[in-house]
């Protein structure tokens, strides 16, 4: 007689099925310790050969730094494109990424993997200084030095970083993919990573065993803390997953963008057409004003800049450089860049982050092409900010300031309830009358090129609005932010039950 407990395996053993599980997970988890020990071995065998100077590996990384310099340095195109890609394995841009990825979690009401990113992207922050410091490796000296960087080599922070936080990354965010996708997902952080350890090569900034060395400390630190995450987890009462699924599997229906849309433009290619044609409206309007202007200046146009330059201090100069600064292209991307995956987040729509992209491409182009036409010189006057490739009318600086604030504002005013929410229409005024009274103190524009690019606002949101609907249904995605809320809260309730 066979108890109804037992199985049969492959091999015909027979074995108690709740033995099973625990089986299982011992074997899991006995390769995963040997996988973490084979990675931290080989970081530290490399630390080892690096720290006593091993005369192989030295030849390795001078030879090939030497060859990817040669390589580099012969064209200055090259050089920028390898420093474009560094820089996403840069502090200046994962800091902010982290912060903003865990901005987003608190939002969908996520904290635990928000927490796994902070507690782990800290660690990697303290690793890397310190590792550098004890070893104190020199950086390589390169026939043609095309890039410089602070402090020492090994291990490179770039190449650590980089695998840290896109691996941190593709963990918490992976069941929030389909798994047809997920393969091409993971894909994509390797090739960041793997980018960003060539570039600090080719650059001149690091060895190769100095990236190595990165890879294998970050692969090593995100197994510890995700095992950490693990055992966090199964005290708190929740199942055992496979590692494959994501640190949080059950997160994958509050962390997908926008699970519950439907299209976001039920006729797409009409509505690019209305666009078109509206774009193509709005930049003769601007060419026939800017056209105008140009041979029929107003008096008090050339006089304003000039009477803004008579009063000209040091300090004023600082505070309109920086003003000024508030309206170019690094901060409106920046701006934009911040906004639209909390606007996913709160909302889980689309169509306003489609609203706003489409707002800022749309004044890019607009701008280009109408300063061109128009080719209208500058204020006769000094202009602190040099030379300008593009045309006087109308400002880029102005009119990016006023799409941007404009369009969020728009976007805001109808799905906030708050009184604060006021704060962003007051925005949408204060920023851009501060960025145009900076560029005509500079000597950069005319009152009239603000007036274009007021122009270029007001005629191309409104083709957008008629067109996007951007607010369409907004109370519908509040509600829906507040369902996936109460679920989350029920399977919570339920799991801990």
């Amino acid at each position: 007689m066979t108890d109804d407990n037992a199985v049969t395996d492959d091999s015909g053993v027979v074995e108690r099925a709740g033995w099973a599980p625990v089986r299982h997970f011992a074997e899991r988890s006995v390769l995963g310790l040997l996988a973490v020990l084979a990675v931290g071995l080989g970081f530290g065998v490399l630390l080892l050969l690096v720290r006593f100077h091993w005369g192989p590996l030295q030849d390795l990384d001078r030879a090939v730094a030497d060859g990817l310099n040669r390589w580099a340095a012969g064209s200055e195109t090259v050089v920028a494109v390898l420093k474009q890609i560094s820089a996403a394995g840069g502090r200046g841009f994962l800091v902010p990424l982290v912060a903003l990825l865990v901005l987003m979690l608190i939002i969908r009401r996520r904290p635990r993997p928000a927490l796994y990113l902070i507690v782990t992207g800290a660690g990697a922050m303290v690793l890397d200084p310190s590792l550098k410091a004890l070893i104190g490796r020199l950086r390589p000296v390169v026939e043609v030095p095309v890039a410089t960087a602070p402090g020492n080599s090994f291990p490179s922070g770039h190449a650590l970083g980089s695998m840290v936080v896109y691996g941190m990354i593709v963990l918490v965010f992976l069941p929030a993919i389909r798994r047809r996708w997920r393969p091409f997902f993971i894909g994509a952080a390797a090739v960041i990573v793997a980018a960003v350890g060539f570039t600090r090569v080719a650059l001149g900034v690091h060895y190769v065993s100095d990236v190595l060395a990165g890879w294998l400390l970050g692969v090593a630190w995100i197994s510890i803390t995700a095992y950490a995450f693990r055992l966090w987890r199964r005290e708190a009462g929740h199942p055992a997953s496979e590692l494959t699924e994501g640190l949080e599997p059950e997160a994958g229906p509050d962390l997908r963008l926008a699970p519950a849309e439907g299209p976001v433009l039920p006729h797409p290619w009409a509505k690019a057409a209305e666009i078109l044609v509206g774009w193509v409206f709005v930049f003769g309007l601007l060419y026939l004003v800017g056209y105008t202007v140009k041979r029929w200046t107003p008096g008090f146009d050339e006089a304003f800049p000039a009477w803004l330059q008579s009063h000209r201090t040091p300090f004023l100069d600082e505070l309109s450089w920086a003003w000024s600064k508030v309206g170019d292209t690094h901060a409106i991307l920046f701006i934009s860049l911040i906004f639209c995956p909390l606007a996913l987040a709160l909302w889980r729509q689309w169509r306003p982050v489609l609203f706003l992209v489409l707002t800022m491409v749309g004044e890019l182009t607009l701008f280009l092409c109408a300063a061109a036409a128009v080719d209208r010189p500058r204020p006769p006057i000094e202009q602190l900010d040099g030379p300008m490739p593009t045309s006087s009318f109308p400002s880029g600086h102005i009119a990016a300031t006023m799409c941007v604030w404009a369009a969020i504002a728009i976007i805001t005013m109808a799905r906030f309830r708050q009184p604060w929410r006021w704060i962003f229409p007051a925005l949408a005024v204060i920023m851009p009358l501060g960025v145009a009274l900076s560029r005509m103190y500079r000597g950069m524009h005319h009152p009239t090129d603000m007036l274009g690019a007021a122009l270029l606002t007001t005629a191309w949101i409104t083709v957008l609005w008629f067109t996007i609907r951007p607010n369409a249904h907004p109370a519908s995605a509040v509600e829906a932010a507040d369902e996936a809320a109460e679920a989350t809260t029920g399977r919570r309730l339920e799991s801990i039950g």
